[in-house]
Parts: C-alpha cells; sequence; structure tokens
C-alpha cells in the first residue's frame, strides 16, 4: 500500500491569518484564508480539496467497476458539490452531492445506474466520508 501526504501552514489568529497548503507530489500548492473558506475570497481551502478528491476518485473508481462489468467508457465527468454547514455549533461537511455524466458504448441505463450506485458506495474516499457525510449520486448516460 502507499501512503499520500499533503501539509498545510497558518500563520496568524482564524480571521485575518492566512495559510498555505500543499499535496505531497507538488501537483497543486495554493494559499488559503478565513474568506476562501467561510466567504467568497481568493484561493483555496481544505473542503475544496476533499471536493476535487472524491470527483476524481469517483470517476476513476466508476471507470474500473464499468470496465469490470464488460463496458469500457469513453468518458466519465464527475462534479463534486459540498455542503459546509454549522452542526452543534460547529463548522461541518453535511453533504457531497455528485453529479456524474458518462459515454459508455452498448450499456444500458438500468445497468449504468446500478454500477454508478455502487460505486458512490465503493470508491476509496467515499468509504472514507460515508457513515459521518451524506453523499448523493445523480448519474447521467449520454449518448
Amino acid at each position: 500500500m502507499v501512503t499520500r501526504t499533503s501539509e498545510a501552514e497558518w500563520q496568524g489568529n482564524l480571521k485575518e491569518g492566512r495559510g498555505h497548503m500543499k499535496v505531497g507530489s507538488g501537483a497543486y500548492e495554493g494559499a488559503y484564508s478565513f474568506n476562501s473558506r467561510f466567504a467568497d475570497g481568493g484561493g483555496t481551502n481544505p473542503e475544496e480539496l476533499i471536493a476535487a478528491a472524491q470527483a476524481g476518485c469517483y470517476a476513476m473508481a466508476l471507470s474500473a467497476d464499468l470496465s469490470a462489468a464488460g463496458f469500457t467508457p469513453k468518458e466519465v465527468r464527475a462534479k463534486a458539490a459540498l455542503n459546509l454547514d454549522m452542526a452543534g455549533g460547529k463548522p461541518t461537511i453535511t453533504e457531497i452531492a455528485l453529479t456524474v455524466g458518462a459515454e459508455v458504448p452498448g450499456i444500458d441505463d438500468a445497468t449504468f445506474q446500478k454500477i454508478a450506485e455502487n460505486t458512490r458506495k465503493t470508491c476509496p474516499v467515499a468509504r472514507a466520508l460515508l457513515g459521518t457525510v451524506k453523499l448523493t449520486l445523480d448519474a447521467t448516460l449520454k449518448g
């Protein structure tokens, strides 16, 4: 098995401070702040990175699951919308809504939906989140 790493730093207090995050591979790094997390300020935030991880994991896992069922996808596009709400007086990730479109020759919609729903529950990032975060899926078969 592999171990993945990322790092972050924060300087200053919560509202006026600033931070920087970097993924271990060096493929992404960026600034974050109170406003980029809880308002519309520039920069990224941890929740946006979790949404990206869920979308990327799901797209890859759905492709693998479709292929294992004998259907080679031409394309899988996934978008994850993460809700950060207040729960118990603390900011809490409450839901990630996946919207997926896929072009998969030779598959009917019922079979596609069954595989897509199974993948919603079994991709590695989803397995880490399920039980604490509501994870919904809207999957569309294109073509």
